[in-house]
């Protein structure tokens, strides 16, 4: 009676408002300063539980016991969820190379081959960025397990993009599943399945080996599954509003927390999360990889799935946690476009006010740059043509006009052509970009 009347007391205060950028756990608020007023740690989260089980709100999914998921926006998330709006899906500024049709593609395929090769890191997956993106953009087929998770989860966000307005079914999930996990599992009889009965999978600490999480039991999944595909469907069940982001966060941390396969979950669940977010229209997230990020605080990304098991099914905590997350991709594409576009303008520099520099189309001036940062880099006509959504004659001639330039050479190996730049290419391109109309 005594702490309650002390919790009591601090209802006319702030203490416990939730006010901070960070939704706290008691794993981190024990060791927080003390508000002023407070007598103990326990006292503060008291108050704070108070406070926010008066403002949860139920989900139309439940954990496996099968009480509800809650959630709830304070300030600080809805902070966070306007800055998504406003530069995932509304005008914002960025470099015109990225306006404009050709220079779309080149960054929509950077960003789908980021995400493809982080997304499968995190699963474990042990190719070097160089040579997972060499293999993408040469077109050449997957020499080991972990390349052909890279090359799956590339061909997963591509299939996303031909279905984003396609109704979610449990058949799709599968689909996706079979894409995602393509020849690198053990069985391949698994891919795009639910698991059995008989499959016992939990998700444990790979430092200590304890248990982090046991998922629902197999006979519940079919189920589950379709009640995921309702929710992520239905955008205004009975008259309640729930923002698209954080619906298509949700989603990502369902298939996460069902674990409904025996392998490839966290990249289907990233894979759903990118299907929900192009569904409602966030097109900049074409562009983003979330798990670029993720890559750097794994035990944090596990951290928010525990937080929400652990307090009464407090989905609020995943939700803050990957609202940072898109943000700080944002934020990384955006200075990325940035360096980028300064580094096409450096090229353009070189070259003046030339005839010859208004000869060149914006492909040709992105390979130039390239290979003035990366001496001793290659390219073919495959990789020209992926890079940049284009037809093979177009990639052939960009590339035969620059050797017509003497700003490339090319090499035949094999029964392909290779192409790499001169020597000294910044000079040549200084000594071009002298001769102005």
């Amino acid at each position: 009676m005594e702490r309650l009347g002390r919790v009591l007391q601090l209802l006319p205060t702030e203490v416990g408002r939730d006010c901070d950028s960070e939704y706290l756990h008691w794993d981190k608020l024990k060791y927080k300063p003390l508000p002023e007023g407070v007598a103990s740690h326990e006292d503060w989260w008291n108050i704070t539980k108070f406070r926010r089980i008066s403002v949860y709100r139920h989900l139309p999914l439940v954990a496996k016991d099968n009480t509800p998921f809650l959630y709830w926006l304070p300030d600080s998330a809805q902070q966070k969820l306007h800055l998504v709006d406003q530069q995932a899906s509304g005008r914002i500024e960025i470099p015109e190379l990225v306006t404009n049709t050709h220079g779309r593609d080149r960054y929509l395929v950077n960003s789908l081959i980021e995400e493809a090769i982080t997304s499968s890191q995190l699963e474990g997956a042990s190719t070097t960025r160089k040579v997972a993106k060499a293999m993408l953009r040469e077109g050449r087929k997957p020499r080991d397990k972990s390349e052909q998770m890279i090359f799956n989860n590339y061909q997963a966000l591509s299939f996303i993009r031909e279905c984003v307005d396609s109704p979610l079914t449990n058949e799709l999930i599968f689909e996706l599943h079979k894409v995602v996990t393509r020849g690198t599992l053990n069985d391949s009889s698994d891919e795009g399945r639910l698991r059995r009965p008989e499959e016992k999978i939990a998700v444990y600490d790979a430092r200590d080996d304890t248990l982090l999480h046991d998922p629902p039991p197999a006979a519940q999944l079919e189920e589950r599954l379709a009640a995921l595909c309702r929710f992520a469907n239905d955008d205004n069940p009975a008259g309640v509003f729930l923002h698209p982001v954080v619906r298509s966060i949700i989603l990502h941390f369902m298939i996460g927390y069902d674990h409904p396969f025996v392998d490839g979950n966290g990249r289907t669940a990233r894979a759903l999360f990118y299907w929900s977010m192009a569904r409602h229209r966030y097109w900049l997230m074409e562009y983003v990889s979330i798990s670029t990020v993720l890559k750097i605080a794994p035990s944090q990304y596990a951290r928010a799935y525990l937080y929400t098991e652990c307090d009464d099914n407090d989905v609020t905590y995943f939700i803050d946690f990957n609202l940072t997350i898109i943000l700080r991709a944002i934020g990384k594409l955006q200075r990325y476009l940035s360096t980028k576009a300064k580094e096409v303008k450096q090229v353009e520099q070189v070259l003046g006010t030339s005839i010859f520099a208004r000869s060149l189309n914006d492909r040709q001036l992105a390979l130039l740059s390239h290979a003035i940062r990366n001496p001793g880099s290659t390219y073919t006509m495959e990789s020209h043509r992926e890079s940049h959504r284009i037809t093979y004659p177009t990639a052939r001639a960009d590339l035969l006009r620059l050797v017509e330039l003497g700003l490339l050479e090319k090499h035949k190996v094999k029964r392909s052509f290779v192409f790499k730049a001169i020597d000294r290419l910044d000079e040549r391109l200084a000594q071009l970009g002298s001769k102005t109309s």
